[in-house]
């Protein structure tokens, strides 16, 4: 008995001591996670599977690197600033604008590289009552020719605080619609105002699809027959070679409003 006894004791240290040991190498492995999730929840940055996959940063988090106002020669940035790693378009003050609340003399926001067939990611949150936009498929030569002169032309994946804006009495207005076109599904779960949203942009050859938190809004084809009689009806019907797909910029539009933009990233695909 006591020779059992004395096996017993040193088993259980044994046990112990593996158990500790267990522990100690899931705390690191855990820790080692909790770190690398948090490089991964960095704003403004590329994970390696994304630099893997071809992405590449249209914003640093710090600077107007790759980016220039729509019709001007530099980023206006009266209405445009950087701060604390957001890509900020400032509130206006009380400026004319058309009847659509587009400010007659405004500051989109361009890129200054064009991009046929790409998907593109982002971060945004609007001011209460705010109203904004990320425009692509965006001919600069297009939209100067019409007015308002510094406001872009292209397909938008509207921006909108719908609890407040009048905007969104039109479905085809409302935050995540292609402007003007086709309205959100169903599938839409829209963070408040002041609270940021993820949205995703793909167009590829003639087909469009918006994304918001995860979830796909809405999709359609330029040259199908239904998104060609959607077009006809729309505020843009009568702008000739709007429709059409071309090498175009991506723009943050101005309207006005408070906005805010992070983790603009963008991939092309062939």
């Amino acid at each position: 008995m006591p020779y059992s006894h004395t096996t017993h004791s040193v088993s259980e240290r044994v046990r112990n001591g593996m158990r500790i040991i267990t522990f100690a190498i899931m705390g690191v492995f855990l820790l080692s996670c909790g770190q690398q999730t948090s490089e991964q929840a960095q704003p403004n940055t590329l994970t390696p599977d994304e630099k893997a996959e071809g992405w590449q940063l249209l914003f640093d988090g710090e600077s107007f690197d790759g980016w220039t106002g729509l019709g001007r020669d530099a980023v206006p940035t009266q209405y445009w600033t950087v701060q604390g790693g957001h890509l900020n378009k400032m509130e206006s003050d009380k400026v004319p604008t058309a009847a659509d609340g587009q400010p007659l003399i405004g500051g989109d926001l361009m890129t200054v590289n064009t991009y046929e067939n790409f998907e593109l990611q982002f971060d945004w949150k609007i001011s209460p009552g705010g109203n904004s936009g990320v425009k692509y498929n965006v001919s600069e030569e297009l939209s100067t020719s019409h007015d308002p002169q510094y406001a872009a032309l292209g397909y938008e994946y509207q921006v909108l605080d719908d609890a407040e804006h009048p905007d969104a009495e039109d479905p085809t207005h409302r935050a995540g619609g292609l402007y003007d076109l086709i309205a959100p599904n169903e599938n839409k779960d829209l963070n408040p105002a002041g609270e940021y949203n993820h949205s995703r942009i793909v167009f590829d050859g003639t087909h469009g699809e918006h994304w918001l938190n995860g979830e796909k809004i809405l999709e359609y084809d330029i040259n199908s027959p239904e998104f060609k009689q959607i077009f006809a009806e729309s505020k843009y019907a009568d702008i000739e070679g709007f429709r059409e797909k071309k090498n175009g910029h991506i723009v943050l539009q101005d309207h006005i409003d408070a906005v805010w933009y992070r983790n603009i990233k963008i991939r092309v695909l062939e």
